[in-house]
């Protein structure tokens, strides 16, 4: 291999910085077409993170809304920023995304090192030395090595949503106490498996606990962690409290003496109102119309970023007459995204799109997506080449169905506009059931339904990752059960391409499929939204990709 020496003593903390961001621009920059190359080895060990700002103080305790509390505790088997939001401060990762630039870059974590063989087929990981679990345990690799067996290869009863991202891991080996070895199968992009490896949802549990609890840990509340801050309390459905490690290993962090987790509605007038009333110090996912108002008062600030969310409807391929792909695609064309992502403005955030995200790279640019059928501005068109479909699928005159709508206040309106849009068009009488989440969640995964509308997340930006987890056959998120044979001859090509015009023009010929065969009717891809006071120093939300990587509050601090 070719040593690297990335970061050494000497270097100034803007160089360590720069450094980093070279490293690893990740998934993120890499599905923007951002030229990035990943050397063989990093070594960070002398690396330390800190706040951004100078003399950052230390002391107090963040109040902080998120939305609403947890089904279970399990973070491995969670989609929510629920759980993430609430107890990604109490774990670590191998790897993180930066904080300070928005996780664009990657930057150390447990992991202070690695190796990427010269093929491309082995990560070797060196981790610190000295790191305690919340419970006095020592971390070891054999606590990473338990973890990522139950993400890899998930026991029986064990939903793993990210299991896709290390399809081609083939061997978890722990060298020693503090070398762990990933062996793939065949080489993926370097940015890719970094991202995976520094996905926040990756945190590293105790083996002990997981052996203890027979590796389920949905019902156990408060499983030792690494991380900055420690379970302190928690009213279900109100506030979960989190305090200071005492014996965090990147000593000097966190700057906070402790974070209380407020549970609010995503999206409701509350979330803007507790944080104009100074109750909460910072919000998440607060609506526009309060975003605004934020925006314009002194000592307050907020943003609108990208969200790694697709709202979308999933059509049960299990199911007459939704496994004609005729009938999936006239329902797809007659959603009128236009209508939809405007309804919703002062609401939630949305944006206009199709199959990919569509401020990717990797996406048809909006100009040229809004010509085809189902996204024209127009509807007429693409309503009459609708009801051809249906009907030489054998549906002139419609027919019912049963719509499964997570209860959400957007979603809520959308389903009743869907419903509408499919009367009209195509006289489909939707049924609307209206679920909370941890029930949708069970029914979608149960095939409980006709067509269900939700909300879901990908890890990466990389249409490898959520092609994989939404699209292919028997994927954890792919809840229409569809299956496509050319398009799962597609993935493993858009996997290992190198080549970036090559990989655009696999990723086109796969949407192309999409378009005509839909695994599922997208409604829109979702923006997200904070807010908060100026006061609060050590963060940096302004360019994030979801909510899910930059959790863990340490470089937080509070200047009063």
């Amino acid at each position: 291999m070719d040593h690297h020496n990335i970061i050494d003593q000497g270097l100034t903390r803007r160089a360590v910085l720069g450094a980093a961001a070279g490293v690893a621009l990740g998934a993120y920059g890499a599905a923007r077409g951002l030229a990035a190359e990943v050397p063989d080895t990093f070594d960070g060990s002398t690396f330390a993170l800190r706040a951004p700002e100078p003399n950052a103080k230390r002391g107090g305790v963040l109040r902080y809304g998120v939305l609403s509390a947890p089904a279970h505790f399990d973070v491995h088997q969670s989609g929510t920023v629920a759980n993430i939001g609430t107890q990604g401060c109490m774990y670590d990762n191998l790897l993180r995304r930066d904080p300070r630039d928005s996780g664009q870059s990657i930057i150390p974590d447990l992991a202070h090192s690695w190796e990427i063989a010269k093929d491309g087929k082995t990560y070797t990981f060196f981790l610190r030395k000295g790191v305690k679990f919340h419970d006095g345990g020592d971390l070891t690799a054999e606590d990473v090595k338990a973890t990522y067996a139950r993400l890899i290869t998930p026991p029986t009863g064990f939903s793993s949503p990210r299991s896709t991202l290390f399809s081609v891991v083939s061997e978890v080996k722990a060298r020693d106490a503090h070398t762990i070895e990933f062996k793939l199968s065949e080489a993926r992009p370097k940015s890719f498996m970094l991202g995976a490896f520094a996905s926040g949802w990756n945190i590293i549990v105790r083996k002990k606990t997981l052996e203890e609890h027979n590796y389920n840990l949905r019902q156990v509340m408060d499983f030792p962690g690494t991380g900055p801050f420690r379970h302190k309390k928690r009213i279900d459905k109100e506030v979960w409290v989190m305090e200071r490690n005492p014996d965090y290993w990147n000593q000097g962090l966190p700057y906070l003496d402790g974070v209380e987790m407020y549970h609010l509605t995503p999206w409701s007038p509350e979330v803007g109102a507790s944080l104009l009333a100074g109750k909460l110090d910072y919000v998440r996912l607060v609506d526009p119309v309060s975003l605004r108002k934020i925006q314009a008062t002194p000592g307050m600030a907020g943003t609108e970023f990208y969200q790694s969310v697709i709202i979308a409807h999933w059509l049960n391929n299990d199911k007459k007459p939704f496994n004609d792909p005729r009938v999936r695609r006239a329902m797809h064309l007659v959603l009128d995204r236009h209508a939809l992502t405007e309804m919703v403005k002062d609401m939630s955030p949305s944006l206009l799109g199709g199959f990919l995200y569509p401020f990717s790279d990797y996406a048809t640019p909006t100009e040229k997506l809004t010509e085809r059928l189902g996204y024209q501005r127009d509807p007429k068109a693409a309503i009459q080449e609708a009801r051809k479909l249906l009907a030489a699928a054998g549906y002139p005159n419609g027919f019912k169905l049963d719509y499964l709508v997570r209860d959400a206040p957007n979603l809520k309106l959308w389903g009743v506009a869907v419903q509408a849009m499919l009367k009209e068009a195509l006289n489909i009488e939707a049924t609307i059931r209206m679920v909370q989440i941890s029930v949708w969640f069970e029914e979608a995964q149960a095939g409980s339904f006709d067509m269900t509308m939700s909300a879901i997340v990908s890890t990466l930006l990389d249409p490898s990752d959520y092609f994989t987890a939404w699209y292919s056959k028997g994927a954890p998120q792919n809840y229409s059960r569809w299956s496509n044979v050319a398009f799962q001859e597609l993935l493993p090509q858009i996997g290992r391409e190198l080549d970036e015009s090559k990989r655009k023009a696999l990723v086109r010929q796969a949407e192309d499929l999409m378009e005509q065969d839909p695994p599922l009717l997208p409604n829109s891809w979702e923006k997200a939204t904070d807010a908060w006071y100026t006061y609060v120093k050590g963060h940096n939300p302004h360019q994030y990709f979801g909510l899910y990587d930059v959790v863990r509050f340490d470089t937080f601090w509070l200047d009063k």
